[in-house]
């Protein structure tokens, strides 16, 4: 695997590991992540409860988008990062409107947050990188790692 070769890069790299490890943790231990996100643990659960099956589900999306967010940093896949952008801001309106109206916890804000602080970060290292790459043309050479405007090759997934 290569290392982001990027700021924005780095951004969904840092994201898609997370994202990865806490759907490892989710699929391993669903109790230490409920606890993780604001959620009561009780004893027992009733019949009828699918809290486990959301937990599964919800991990594994999670994990499998790790891998995703990995893949389009390996491949420096910036179309990717700028779709993530908007996405992951819509994922904090709705998680931040969750946590307003009472449907979950005030601690599942966190994950709101983390949403938006990502999308605004990669955002920002979209903008950087940019910058960069314009720097770089106007001195007429690369400058720094030269790689802010890297597309996939066409071999980067084989």
């Amino acid at each position: 695997m290569r290392l982001p070769r990027s700021v924005a890069g780095w951004t969904i790299a840092v994201f898609g590991v997370l994202a990865l490890l806490m759907g490892a943790v989710g699929l391993i231990w669903p109790e230490t992540l409920l606890g993780m996100l604001g959620f009561e643990i009780p004893q027992t659960r009733t019949a009828g409860d699918y809290t486990g099956v959301f937990v599964t589900a919800s991990s594994m999306a999670s994990f499998n988008m790790g891998v995703y967010y990995l893949l389009a940093t390996a491949t420096e896949w910036r179309a990717f990062y700028r779709f993530t952008v908007v996405f992951r801001l819509v994922t904090f309106t709705v998680f931040t409107l969750a946590v307003l109206a009472d449907v979950a916890p005030g601690a599942f804000f966190g994950v709101a947050a983390w949403e938006g602080v990502g999308a605004l970060a990669t955002a920002a290292g979209l903008w950087w990188d940019a910058r960069r790459a314009g720097e770089a043309a106007d001195s007429g050479g690369r400058g720094g790692a030269g790689t802010s405007n890297v597309e996939p090759s066409a071999d980067a997934v084989h």
